[in-house]
């Protein structure tokens, strides 16, 4: 999965969202994402990271190897 196919789904599962992707190691299956949603407002960060795997499903079983994932609602920001 690539880094602008990351970015999109995460922004089609969060509209309301400020997305940033990085491909950490340059092979397209480690990343880290900055995720700042409304959606993720009275959830705590382990719910927030599940709503997210939820989101990208199959690829986090092998098109995507790691995900750091930095999440937080506007308000929290």
């Amino acid at each position: 999965m690539t880094k602008t196919e990351l970015t999109q789904a995460l922004k089609n599962a969060f509209p309301d969202s400020d997305v940033e992707v990085t491909d950490l190691t340059g092979t397209s299956d480690h990343y880290q994402a900055k995720i700042v949603s409304d959606a993720f407002e009275g959830k705590n960060r382990i719910a927030q990271h599940r709503m997210v795997y939820a989101a990208l499903g199959d690829a986090m079983k092998g098109a995507v190897h790691a995900l750091a994932l930095q999440t937080s609602s506007r308000s929290k920001r």
